[in-house]
C-alpha cells in the first residue's frame, strides 16, 4: 500500500467516514490529493483500510471504504518500562517505538530523573505516537501508561509478564540481550532507568518482582538510546523466531 495513512479513531470507524481538522487540512492542501484518490485509513486496534475520496469541503474529507484488513497483535509483544527524561529526545523515541512493534509504553517516574511526570503531556505523546504509526502503516498503536508511583507501579504492571529484563550499564558478568532472551512468545517487560541511574531501592524492587538482568553493552547510553536499542533487539528477534505477525504490508 503506497497510498498516504492517516488515522481515524475506532469508534468512528464505518463504510463511510470523515477526516476533519489537520488531517483534511494536510490532505487537501498539502498532498494536494483529489475526489476519487485513494488513502489508508488504521485505527491503532489492528484496523487498516483503503478508502477513496468522495468529496473535499473546507474542513472535512468525505471518504468512502474500499476494502479493510484486521491485523492480529504480534505474538511476541514488548512492553518497554522508560524512566521519564529530558522532553527534547522523548517525541523521537516514541515514534520509533511504534515503528519497532512495541506493545506497550510505560512512562514511569524515577528517584533520580532530571524531570517531573505530567499528566499534561500524555496527549501530546499519543500524538507522536499516531504520527509514527501513520508513518509505518502500523495498525496497532501502542498501549501508554504514565506511572506516578514509580518502580512499585512497574512491577505490579509487570507481575502477569512472561519475561522481565532489567536493562542497566552498572553491571558485570551479565549476559548481553539476545534472541534467547528477546523476541520470545508472550510478553516481555522491559526497564531502562532515567539519566541519573536507578536508585538502590529501585533496584531492590525489581530484584524482588523477578526482573532478570541483561546487558547492552560497555557503553553508557542515553535512556532512549537503551529503550530503541532493546525495542530493536526485540523486534529482530521475534522475526527471527518467527512471532512477529501483526504487522501491515507496506
Amino acid at each position: 500500500m503506497n497510498e498516504p495513512a492517516f488515522y481515524l479513531p475506532p469508534e468512528c470507524w464505518g463504510a463511510e467516514v470523515c477526516l476533519k481538522g489537520q488531517d483534511a487540512r494536510h490532505l487537501a492542501g498539502v498532498l494536494r490529493l483529489g475526489k476519487d484518490s485513494r488513502v489508508v485509513l488504521l485505527d491503532g486496534r489492528g484496523r487498516l483500510g483503503r478508502f477513496r475520496i468522495r468529496g473535499i469541503d473546507r474542513e472535512s474529507v468525505h471518504l468512502e471504504r474500499l476494502e479493510e484488513q484486521m491485523f492480529p497483535r504480534p505474538v511476541a509483544r514488548a512492553a518497554m518500562a522508560l524512566a521519564v527524561s529530558k522532553a527534547a529526545r522523548r517525541g523521537f523515541f516514541l515514534e520509533k517505538a511504534v515503528e519497532l512493534g512495541a506493545h506497550a509504553i510505560w512512562i514511569w517516574q524515577a528517584e533520580h530523573s532530571q524531570n517531573r511526570l505530567a499528566s499534561s503531556s500524555e496527549q501530546s505523546w499519543r500524538l507522536r505516537m499516531i504520527a509514527g504509526a501513520k508513518q509505518c502503516k502500523n495498525p496497532w498503536i501502542p498501549e501508554l501508561r504514565l506511572l506516578f508511583r514509580g518502580i512499585g507501579e512497574v512491577a505490579e504492571l509487570a507481575a502477569a509478564a512472561d519475561r522481565r529484563v532489567l536493562l542497566w550499564e552498572m553491571q558485570e558478568n551479565v549476559p548481553l540481550l539476545s534472541t534467547e532472551t528477546a523476541g520470545k512468545e508472550g510478553l516481555s517487560v522491559y526497564v531502562v532507568g532515567p539519566e541519573g541511574g536507578f536508585s538502590r531501592r529501585e533496584l531492590a524492587v525489581l530484584d524482588a518482582a523477578g526482573f532478570v538482568p541483561a546487558s547492552l553493552g560497555t557503553r553508557v547510553l542515553r535512556c532512549e538510546t537503551a529503550a530503541a536499542l532493546c525495542l530493536g533487539l526485540h523486534w529482530w528477534a521475534s522475526h527471527l523466531n518467527g512471532t512477529a505477525a501483526g504487522s501491515a504490508a507496506q
